[in-house]
């Protein structure tokens, strides 16, 4: 017990350094050699921003855990630089892993593979599988390099809050908590990895994200899945990736999703925004540039154009915690089911309301 809240103690009081880096920046020989020692960093990636630590070492692990105040049975993805790597952490490597991973790696793409007797238990969650990915970041890729070990990092956040996309995300849930923050600028992509389990007959996309189902399955030339409970994720049934099925990226005021037709989205929303102005609440809207003036909310915030996919994709965590510092106390998006990566975007959108939506016709 003293050990445990000795280490809580150290975390919470420690004084965390901010580094900006560039490929081959000392601060990452700084930050790599804090991940040799056992210690935590957060690192930027082309997703989001990760909180990494020695993948192979379970004491480091339980620190991620600690920092984040994440739920132990939610898994760490792993980051590795090189292919050859991945035999470090994988017992079992598919062939199907090599023909994904010479389309997407380095890239956001985690693959589920059965994990060997050097990823501890700490790392995975307690299962027998271990998810692996390989950053399209060069500061990322340098620090692995420079660790001299796979690095396990879940996004470095407050577990529950929005993933952050820049540095200074970090240091608004972190600081105090960690030894070092590599601030590499904000990120290309804004939300996280897809992930797609290897070890079924049928691979498993168990969450969204860039690397779409159509992509993954023309270059695999078969069929590809959806967790039917991400699909569905009202219908009770359990998602497969135990950190799916937590509540994440939730800013702090209530979020609500109003899915339709846009006039009548817009029409609801203001239905609902005068109904809170009635009872003294102030409101907030998440709109894009055709729609943001139509509203009449205390704050509203364009995520971007609809077109641009992209722009909706990294601009969304950021939007979220913008609201935090205000004194919004309920937030209205509109909904952005994009054709290309609108289901990650409202998996991520959908989880951060708590699948609070009202579908209007």
């Amino acid at each position: 017990m003293y050990q445990k809240m000795s280490e809580r103690k150290f975390l919470k009081y420690m004084q965390t350094k901010i580094i900006k880096v560039e490929t081959g920046h000392t601060g990452i020989a700084e930050a790599a050699d804090v991940i040799r020692r056992g210690g935590l960093a957060a690192f930027p990636t082309e997703t989001v921003y990760g909180l990494g630590a020695d993948a192979l070492n379970p004491q480091a692990a339980k620190k991620i855990y600690t920092a984040k105040g994440r739920p132990s049975d939610n898994p760490l993805i792993v980051h590795i630089a090189e292919w050859e790597d991945l035999f470090t952490v994988a017992r079992e490597v598919p062939g199907e892993a090599k023909r994904l991973a010479d389309a997407f790696w380095p890239g956001p793409l985690t693959m589920v593979m059965k994990k060997n007797e050097r990823i501890p238990c700490e790392t995975t969650g307690g299962l027998d599988t271990v998810a692996v990915r390989m950053p399209n970041h060069p500061a990322a890729l340098s620090l692995i390099r420079q660790s001299g070990c796979p690095i396990a990092a879940p996004s470095a956040n407050t577990s529950g809050r929005p993933s952050p996309t820049e540095a200074a995300h970090v240091v608004a849930d972190l600081s105090g908590k960690i030894p070092v923050i590599l601030d590499g600028g904000p990120v290309g992509i804004g939300i996280e990895s897809t992930i797609i389990d290897l070890t079924e007959k049928t691979p498993v996309i168990l969450r969204p994200g860039y690397i779409t189902k159509e992509m993954l399955s023309q270059t695999l030339g078969r069929k590809v899945v959806i967790d039917s409970a991400v699909v569905a994720p009202d219908s009770g049934k359990i998602p497969k990736a135990p950190g799916m099925k937590y509540r994440h990226y939730a800013p702090r005021a209530d979020l609500i999703v109003v899915t339709g037709e846009r006039q009548k989205v817009v029409s609801k929303i203001n239905e609902l925004t005068d109904k809170n102005h009635a009872d003294g609440r102030r409101t907030g809207v998440i709109a894009t540039d055709e729609t943001k003036h139509f509203y009449r909310a205390d704050q509203i915030v364009s995520i971007g154009a609809r077109a641009d996919e992209d722009a909706i994709a990294r601009h969304l965590y950021r939007i979220l915690r913008d609201f935090d510092r205000g004194d919004t106390q309920i937030i209205y998006s509109e909904s952005f089911a994009t054709p290309r990566i609108g289901q990650a975007i409202m998996n991520r959108l959908l989880k951060a309301a708590g699948n609070h939506e009202i579908i209007v016709s």
